[in-house]
């Protein structure tokens, strides 16, 4: 189940097509972070690039996208809320970084 309790709705021949475009793209994207994954740094850019990216789709190709009347505009809604809702690239908080801080290096059972 997806939120409002919506069943998620089957893919479309035409997002199978852009999906099966897509998968080797991702594979590779998955591949570099794999290879960087010890260098906090080129994570960071590769996060950036992809939040760019993000918003390039979104205020670019998805804004213009968007239906003009309000039945078709409320039928995407429903539809993006039936199939997992609005896609969005969540930031870590500092909140998190702070805990990484005050985490107890491996092996250290000495007291802080």
């Amino acid at each position: 189940m997806t939120t409002a309790g919506h069943p998620p709705t089957a893919p479309t021949s035409h997002d199978v097509s852009t999906l099966a475009q897509l998968q080797p793209l991702l594979e590779a994207i998955d591949h570099l972070a794999e290879e960087t994954a010890s260098d906090p740094n080129a994570l960071l850019a590769l996060l950036r690039q992809l939040e760019g990216l993000h918003r390039s789709i979104q205020d670019g190709p998805f804004r213009s996208s968007l239906p003009s009347d309000r039945q078709r505009l409320f039928e995407l809604l429903q539809s993006m809320e039936r199939s997992g809702g609005w896609p969005y690239i969540p930031r870590l908080q500092l909140r998190t970084f702070l805990d990484l801080l005050n985490r107890e290096p491996p092996g250290d059972d000495s007291p802080p």
